[in-house]
């Protein structure tokens, strides 16, 4: 089989649009997760059952459901509802961007909570008590040491949360947006050549996910250096 080597060239502007929306709708997504991410995380490891239930329930609820339910329950679910419709929140929600990004959002914020809370949990005692030594508040504690070591020490389960929510961005072409899948399914419904389409998008999708793995790489060569064994 030959491929079609002038037809993936002429269409290579059409993937690199897609290629930016993939990024934007990436961004946003982890951005937002994170945010959210933080006082979940901070909740799951509370000792109050109050705080700690309904963080443990958002998560389990969140992770526990596919992607893709999700994505449809926002972008075509709520539009049912009268209400909504007539909400000032409706021309966000009649957004295709708007409501791929916030069902990303919704979904990387519940793994990010788990792997935070994880971090916060291994926290060495020993940081904890120097930190109270020191006459730290617990505000104080948790926002200049706790939450910087456990943020530091998840890069790399991180990392692999940010490469996840790369791939499950293919799903926002479903809701009508031309990403990197999106631009695939046009190529392919435009040429009927889709060995052609996917195979460029998956090529672009491999070349993203190398930088984003020699980012991550860079970001734990300088923040977690300290934990790195000793050379004798």
């Amino acid at each position: 089989m030959i491929l079609d080597y002038n037809l993936i060239w002429e269409n290579l502007p059409l993937y690199f649009n897609g290629a930016l929306l993939t990024l934007k709708v990436l961004l946003i997504s982890l951005a937002l997760g994170l945010l959210l991410a933080i006082p979940l995380a901070l909740g799951r490891v509370s000792r109050s059952p109050l705080i700690n239930f309904p963080a443990w329930l958002y998560t389990y609820v969140i992770r526990g459901t596919p992607m893709l339910v999700q994505l449809f329950l926002i972008y075509y679910g709520l539009a049912q509802f009268e209400a909504v419709r007539q909400s000032v929140l409706w021309p966000y929600l009649s957004s295709a961007t708007f409501c791929a990004c916030l069902a990303f959002a919704i979904n990387t914020s519940a793994y990010s909570a788990e792997l935070l809370a994880g971090s916060l949990k291994s926290t060495p005692h020993g940081e904890i008590e120097a930190a109270k030594a020191m006459g730290m508040s617990r505000l104080t504690l948790y926002r200049r040491i706790l939450l910087p070591s456990a943020l530091r020490r998840a890069l790399p389960q991180y990392s692999n949360e940010v490469l996840m929510m790369l791939q499950t961005t293919s799903l926002a072409s479903i809701v009508t947006l031309v990403d990197i899948t999106g631009a695939a399914r046009t190529f392919s419904s435009r040429f009927y050549l889709p060995f052609e389409a996917f195979i460029t998008a998956g090529l672009i999708y491999l070349v993203l996910t190398f930088m984003l793995v020699r980012l991550f790489k860079l970001a734990e060569r300088r923040w977690l250096a300290y934990l790195a064994p000793r050379k004798h």
